[in-house]
């Protein structure tokens, strides 16, 4: 039955009248609510003022002491730095004068500050007025923070323009724990826009480089954090942990980070892009230049200051007799996870530790991953986009979206339909990507998010049932190594398997150097093929290349709530490293 023309005219004039009112209403909306964009000039400026007042304080206090040598200062491990500050042997003033003066010269190389937290100079003079007795083991130590802790009046960005012009109203827990122990904050360094990128840049602060070498990525997302230590412009930070986000950056610069048990330090005062993820843990470490320096930040940290201000944290001071033993360990160890076939430096690397620990006297002994696919993808990617990324879009509304988490969130744009059709498509051709289209889809219902929290918990149970029926204490697996050209993190993101494991898994796992990429290494990349042959593969060799002096690093594996345990295989590993090299 054909429509009288009347009617169909009717209906073409209502259609064209909707469409009219739905651009007047979002034009109206756009300028009642100006894209969050909008606020990334005025946040470039406050930053620019911010390091005006951070150059304008380390001049004051260059001129209270003129003849001030810095390098003997830089150079000082982070437990003679605070010996002397305890002990009025260096002064809090050019202590902190010459970390504010290489932390600008660092910056202007690599880009890593976000902002100047301009409360330190008071804070100075306050500590100044504790008699010896009353002084923290970090007394007057100059500390730097990943842009997401919460800082009294300073934004916590994560790179995101949603979150600008929102001060926190108060100091975050693990702040307000490090100022009681007398450090000293003082600026807050670079990440990627939502923190799920193991690249560094953003559209409000722009990328940040690696010190070791300006082409590559100095890791993420605390890839400010690890640059400045590598160039010596800190020498304690704290960065958070989500797929490998401190120990990538630490692995790259060549310094050392620790990922801790969820809930042995607070995350209370820490921001983050998707708050309520179950499977995969998101938890704040530290990351410093040597292990002692990462023990003696927990030591601080793991007080009653800590368990009082958050009681959701568990009072369990730090354990000196486990971290001071010396009694030989069993140690697991692989060369490779089955998923991302290892960088020749990355297999060396491991290859290199187990011979200097089975000559030190320990046991050691080869452990595999079990069921790598269906951790990385079904645990792993489908925990962190369980909601389908309805989050992490809300939280880019407005926004600019930078280049190196584009293709994550132009994969998360696409309707489910196609993300089903696509991954049908590429079954074959790409099982990687297939897989990921078909996990981002999100879990879709309460139920098959309970049975998904369920699946890591029994893959937990499962990986602790291998580890014990080996009867090891702790483990070494390869780290994500070299660093990557910038630009490529985004391109090869299931590299980063060796990390993110242990997010899913919650283990504490820390990163130490052992070696450097040597032009064997680099000969050997050019016959790297991977496992799967794909896109990811072929990126990965590209990212890793040109990287002959640069750090490679391995990983130290421990069970929950073994953080010191953790800490002691790795000063092993380090003091093993140290010994085979010789002396400077």
């Amino acid at each position: 039955m054909a429509w009288p023309p009347y009617l169909a005219s009717f209906l073409l004039v209502l259609l064209v009248l909707i469409l009219l009112g739905v651009i007047l209403l979002a034009a109206l909306s756009s300028r009642q609510q100006p894209p969050a964009k909008s606020k990334i000039p005025r946040a470039q400026k406050r930053r620019e003022v911010a390091l005006q007042k951070m150059e304008a304080l380390a001049q004051r206090l260059r001129q209270q002491e003129p003849d001030l040598d810095p390098r003997p200062i830089l150079k000082l491990p982070l437990v003679a730095l605070a010996k002397k500050l305890r002990n009025e042997e260096l002064s809090l003033e050019s202590v902190l004068c010459a970390y504010l003066e290489k932390a600008l010269l660092v910056h202007q190389e690599v880009n890593c500050l976000t902002d100047f937290l301009e409360e330190c100079e008071k804070q100075l003079q306050e500590l100044k007025k504790l008699k010896k007795h009353e002084r923290g083991p970090l007394y007057g130590v100059p500390i730097t923070l990943k842009d997401n802790y919460d800082c009294m009046g300073h934004d916590s960005t994560c790179g995101i323009s949603q979150f600008l012009e929102k001060p926190a109203a108060e100091d975050g827990v693990i702040v307000k724990v490090l100022k009681a122990q007398g450090a000293i904050p003082f600026i807050k360094s670079n990440i990627p826009q939502t923190l799920l990128s193991f690249d560094c840049s953003n559209p409000i602060y722009g990328q940040t480089l690696n010190p070791l070498n300006l082409k590559k990525s100095p890791g993420g997302s605390s890839g400010g954090e690890a640059a400045l230590l590598a160039g010596e412009g800190s020498i304690l930070g704290m960065g958070t942990d989500t797929g490998g986000s401190i120990r990538i950056p630490a692995s790259f610069c060549g310094v050392c980070g620790l990922r801790t048990t969820e809930s042995r330090l607070s995350y209370t005062g820490v921001a983050s892009a998707v708050k309520g993820k179950k499977s995969v843990t998101t938890v704040a470490g530290p990351l410093g230049r040597d292990v002692e320096s990462l023990a003696l930040c927990l030591r601080a940290l793991l007080n009653k200051d800590m368990h009082h201000l958050d009681p959701t944290v568990p009072y369990m001071p730090f354990r000196e007799e486990v971290y001071s033993s010396t009694r030989p360990l069993r140690i697991g160890y692989y060369e490779t996870d089955g998923f991302t076939q290892p960088s020749p430096s990355m297999a060396r690397a491991v290859q290199l530790t187990v011979q200097l620990l089975q000559e030190a006297g320990h046991q050691v002994v080869p452990f595999s991953i079990p069921r790598i696919e269906y951790a990385i993808h079904h645990l792993y990617t489908a925990g962190l986009f369980a909601d389908g990324g309805a989050t992490l879009l809300q939280k880019l509304e407005g926004d600019i979206v930078d280049p190196s988490i584009k293709g994550m969130v132009n994969s998360l744009r696409l309707p489910d339909i196609l993300k089903s059709f696509l991954s049908w498509i590429l079954k074959y051709k790409d099982p990687r990507t297939s897989q990921t289209l078909k996990e981002v889809r999100g879990v879709g219902t309460p139920k098959k998010l309970w049975e998904q929290h369920t699946e890591v918990e029994e893959y937990q149970q499962e990986f602790i049932a291998k580890w014990r029926s080996l009867d090891i204490e702790v483990l070494l697996a390869p780290s994500l190594d070299p660093a990557f050209y910038v630009g490529y993190p985004g391109k090869a993101t299931d590299a980063s398997s060796y990390m993110s494991l242990y997010n899913v898994l919650n283990f504490p796992v820390g990163v130490v150097p052992v070696t450097t990429v040597t032009s064997h290494d680099e000969e050997e990349l050019e016959y790297y093929k991977g496992y799967y042959g794909d896109e990811i593969d072929k990126n990965f060799r590209k990212a890793v290349a040109g990287s002959v002096g640069l750090p490679v690093a391995v990983q130290c594996v421990a069970l929950p709530w073994e953080e010191e345990l953790c800490l002691r295989f790795m000063k092993e590993v380090e003091t093993l490293v140290k010994k085979q090299k010789g002396p400077k």
